[in-house]
């Protein structure tokens, strides 16, 4: 089980949106790279890092912050937010990012995360985002028909390894998350599911990690000290 703790940026800051609503942002830090050494501090060894302005731009907007995060860290860091072509995820790469997360646009064109698969192999994941079971694009402001457990057997036939699936209705809201999609997308054989929006307590997360979920994405809930890093990384790095 390995314990990711998120950082999203905004407009140069650190912040947390509220089930993805871009009007419902605390800021937490003007600061994201000192997050990311306070996280390292705290026993972190891997990192989730969303471009949340690029999610929604379709650009790499906050890419030198990312980097920074790396050189200042040396973390694993996975991140994602307006990978939209090979040649993103190959600047991604560049800049130190140890696996790079497609999203919409695994949603909006397959025929990338084929490719992707073909070039980069496990450097590459997807980002499902789904609201009431079906996926969600573009910063999570348009809810497709496809359903998020069927679309995560697609990526699977095609050679994705690693999902990080996230409930948007559970995401920043300290409410728990939803045990029963988990318990249904580990039943993909031979895919790594990473389960993200709405953790909130140790237990849960070694309810996640008896399923076979291999690692969980934490946000609001360590920055508003719901939960402590360095003892949820004690207690759970190791479960399975």
């Amino acid at each position: 089980m390995k314990i990711y703790p998120a950082i999203d940026i905004r407009g140069g800051n650190a912040v947390r949106l509220a089930q993805g609503d871009y009007q419902r942002e605390t800021i937490y830090s003007l600061n994201p790279v000192d997050v990311a050494r306070k996280f390292k501090t705290a026993g972190a060894t891997c990192l989730h890092v969303v471009d949340l302005d690029g999610a929604l731009e379709g650009e790499l907007i906050n890419k030198d912050i990312i980097k920074k995060i790396v050189d200042a860290t040396g973390l694993y860091v996975e991140a994602g937010g307006g990978v939209r072509s090979l040649q993103r995820i190959e600047q991604y790469l560049s800049a130190g990012v140890s696996r790079v997360i497609l999203g919409s646009a695994a949603v909006e064109n397959f025929s990338l995360v084929v490719d992707a698969v073909k070039f980069f192999g496990g450097k590459v994941a997807v980002g499902v985002d789904a609201l009431d079971g079906k996926v969600a694009v573009h910063g999570w402001k348009e809810v497709t028909d496809k359903d998020g457990i069927d679309f995560c057997k697609k990526l699977h036939e095609v050679g994705v390894h690693t999902v990080i699936y996230t409930d948007i209705s559970r995401d920043g809201m300290l409410g728990g998350t939803n045990l029963a999609v988990y318990e249904e997308l580990t039943k993909i054989k031979g895919m790594r599911i990473i389960a993200s929006g709405g953790i909130t307590h140790i237990e849960e997360i070694k309810k996640l990690a008896a399923m076979n979920v291999r690692g969980v994405v934490l946000g609001k809930a360590l920055y508003d000290g719901v939960l402590n890093l360095e003892q949820t990384i004690k207690e759970c790095q190791d479960v399975s």
